[in-house]
């Protein structure tokens, strides 16, 4: 698996709003009709009114890469391009493993990847 985050920062929240408003068509499209997609999720941070948080989750290095080749990339960067985006700081991480964060009831896990 591939996580990509990152931080788009715009000078007010009317711009950062209007970002998350115009790219929802996008990141929808995304989500259903790109192989390998599993979220793609541009949302306001709830503390910095000037920011949108990224999450994407990628099966593999072909699925992230093959988006970039989509028309849905082409017309994130296209709506994007017109919404005043100050900065942008990105990174993918890629996943060897994962685990639940919490038990099967619920309960705070004490360790993680205790192999």
């Amino acid at each position: 698996m591939i996580i990509v985050v990152a931080a788009l920062e715009f000078e007010n929240q009317t711009d950062r709003d209007r970002a998350v408003e115009v790219t929802t068509d996008v990141q929808l499209a995304t989500r259903e009709e790109e192989a390998g997609c599993h979220a793609y999720c541009f949302a306001p941070d709830p503390s910095v009114p000037t920011r949108i948080q990224v999450y994407e989750l990628w099966e593999d290095s072909d699925s992230l890469a093959a988006h970039f080749k989509h028309p849905n990339y082409d017309k994130m960067v296209e709506v994007l391009q017109g919404v005043g985006i100050k900065e942008s700081i990105n990174q993918a991480y890629l996943v060897e493993r994962g685990e639940p964060v919490y038990g099967p009831n619920g309960e705070r896990k004490q360790a993680f990847f205790a192999d």
